[in-house]
């Protein structure tokens, strides 16, 4: 069983529509030929989301969701920085407190903007699982709703709404190439598959630097606090998650491993081809689409720019091909 149904994911979307439009899907002719094997591409653009990030979609969902008495207390979450901004943007248009923890020597770009949302920021812990333990204690200390980044079903229904635009857009996508931190774009895009399309495959990509979701999906066996070394934070998960791990291995057709070179790659890829600058994360799409292309030969893959937040020193250092 899948931990939301597609009802949740249509609640959430009706939920979403006053604050912001769907994303673009868009079509490039030199992305079909840079993947090859006569592959049509469909890059859906959550970058153009308000901070960049699909991750508004599940902040929104999360925040629109409280109970008046849990709005009015507020709510907290750890973060790398994506799951913060969305949490923090949907804060303020709905005038609910936000405490976003995130790792010190956090990404200082993202830092400076969820505070400029009017979130507090609190940088505590050298791994990101110490900041997730600070969390919850100020969850318990100040009777917050904590709102996990993967570990909440809102969460997830708020993912799922990308899958659900994007079929109203292209319904005859035959697959999916998903780029997968804790796994709510991939198990949103499972539970709206298995309603509208089942014939939709949806596949997860992985850095080779942080594979502990991969890994796990491969053995069965769950991990927990492995080591992350990658560039593409958003996806810089070194555990599986509850509520995710066993919808992904239900929901996934394959799962694979991106090199850094590789990501690093995608990210110029994209840039050069579509004109806008993917993060790492938002760039692991493209990375493993071309590892799985000759598998996909003749289909119409859809990726997505998942987020669009790279900081201006890696960004350059990126764009200038050297080692991010």
């Amino acid at each position: 069983m899948y931990p939301i149904a597609y009802a949740d994911v249509a609640s959430a979307r009706e939920r979403l529509r006053p604050f912001f439009d769907p994303s673009p899907v868009r079509h490039y002719p030199l992305l079909d030929e840079l993947v090859g094997f006569g592959i049509r591409v469909y890059v859906k653009h959550e970058n153009h989301l308000p901070t960049g990030s699909f991750k508004v979609r599940n902040g929104t969902a999360s925040i629109t969701a409280l109970s008046p008495e849990a709005a009015r207390r507020g709510v907290v979450a750890a973060t790398t920085g994506n799951h913060g901004l969305g949490l923090a943007w949907a804060g303020a248009a709905r005038d609910v407190a936000v405490t976003i923890c995130v790792p010190t020597g956090n990404n200082p770009e993202k830092n400076a903007t969820i505070r400029s949302l009017g979130a507090t920021l609190v940088e505590v812990g050298a791994r990101y699982d110490e900041t997730v333990a600070a969390c919850r204690d100020i969850a318990l200390r100040e009777e917050r709703t904590l709102v996990h980044s993967t570990n909440h079903r809102e969460v997830l229904a708020g993912a799922g709404t990308m899958t659900d635009e994007w079929l109203d857009v292209v319904p005859d996508l035959d697959a999916l190439v998903i780029a997968l931190g804790g796994g709510s774009q991939a198990v949103g895009a499972s539970v709206v598959a298995a309603h509208r399309k089942p014939g939709l495959a949806v596949y997860a990509v992985q850095s080779a630097g942080a594979s502990a979701q991969h890994d796990a999906w491969h053995d069965g066996t769950p991990r927990a606090n492995a080591p992350v070394a990658t560039f593409a934070e958003g996806i810089a998960t070194g555990s599986t998650y509850e509520l995710t791990f066993d919808a992904l291995r239900r929901g996934l057709t394959d799962f694979v491993l991106a090199s850094e070179p590789a990501i690093a790659q995608a990210v110029r890829d994209l840039w050069r081809i579509t004109h806008n600058l993917p993060e790492g994360a938002g760039a692991a799409g493209l990375a493993g689409l071309r590892l799985l292309a000759p598998r996909l030969a003749g289909q119409r893959v859809g990726i997505v720019m998942c987020g669009g937040n790279l900081d201006a020193e890696r960004a350059a250092v990126v764009l200038a091909g050297g080692k991010p």
